[in-house]
């Protein structure tokens, strides 16, 4: 699939995420360097459900390797890919620097199968907030499908639809956006990170929603099995105003609001052998 002028422009403004996402107010690369016991939050909760010790794990949309080179602090045999050639140099750097190996690779998502021709992994893995910067989810249950192994673990933790179809900006919750990815693209400019630091040159984003059952259906039509699927009341992140930080260190609304709508979910699939 071209690279179009949506994802191009996402591209640009992940580009300048790098530096600032680095930075120690931010995910703390010199910290993830200089700590080899340090796993990434994302990772430190998957693993509770994933063991990947001495398998090959391929992850998709990996940004700077953080969540990755934790799956190598963990025993796997890492491969990230990224469309961001300052993402995947800075990945380069923190593996090399830390002492934790890992390869990094340069390639837009739907390119993933030609660039690595050839090979297949036992997990596929694919982190927080990746998928909505996609614009056609069964093309990605494609690429997803050709680089599992068979036999191979198919593992993801994302941010539920319903989240990414709500309007956060006011004092309640109401949906705002589309929840299927029929929707189309939704445009938005912020000038700093959902970090909440740093400056952004290139602020145009798009991405798109995409529905469970679209989800699921990308990758049950390629032949994958369903083997888990779990819906989650917390967030990585403070995605409200009103959302509260709990001793494990992610974010829930308010008791009276927490069991209204799902925040995230965790689905994990397998490939027959």
């Amino acid at each position: 699939m071209p690279l179009d002028e949506f994802r191009a422009a996402n591209r640009a403004n992940w580009d300048d995420r790098v530096a600032i996402h680095a930075q120690p107010d931010g995910y703390d690369s010199p910290g993830f360097v200089a700590d080899t016991d340090r796993l990434s939050g994302v990772v430190e909760f998957d693993s509770r459900h994933l063991d990947a010790a001495g398998r090959t794990l391929l992850h998709l949309q990996c940004h700077f390797g953080h969540d990755t080179l934790s799956w190598a602090r963990l025993g796997a045999i890492v491969t990230g890919v990224d469309f961001s050639e300052k993402a995947i140099s800075q990945a380069r750097r923190i593996s090399e620097e830390s002492g934790t190996p890992g390869r990094f690779v340069l390639s837009e998502l739907y390119d993933t199968p030609r660039v690595l021709a050839g090979e297949t992994f036992d997990i596929v893995y694919t982190g927080v907030g990746a998928i909505c910067w996609l614009p056609d989810i069964v093309g990605w249950g494609e690429v997803v499908d050709a680089m599992l192994a068979p036999g191979g673990t198919f593992y993801m933790r994302e941010g539920h639809p319903v989240l990414w179809s709500l309007g956060w900006d006011g004092p309640g919750l109401t949906v705002v956006y589309p929840y299927f990815e029929a929707g189309g693209a939704v445009a938005e400019d912020e000038e700093a990170t959902y970090l909440g630091s740093g400056s952004l040159q290139h602020t145009r984003t798009y991405s798109w929603n995409h529905g469970l059952a679209e989800v699921m259906g990308a990758l049950t039509r390629r032949g994958l099995r369903i083997d888990r699927f779990e819906e989650h009341d917390f967030l990585e992140w403070k995605g409200h105003d009103s959302m509260v930080e709990g001793e494990d260190g992610r974010w829930r609304l308010p008791e009276q609001s927490r069991h209204m709508v799902p925040l995230m979910y965790t689905l994990v699939a397998s490939k027959p052998a």
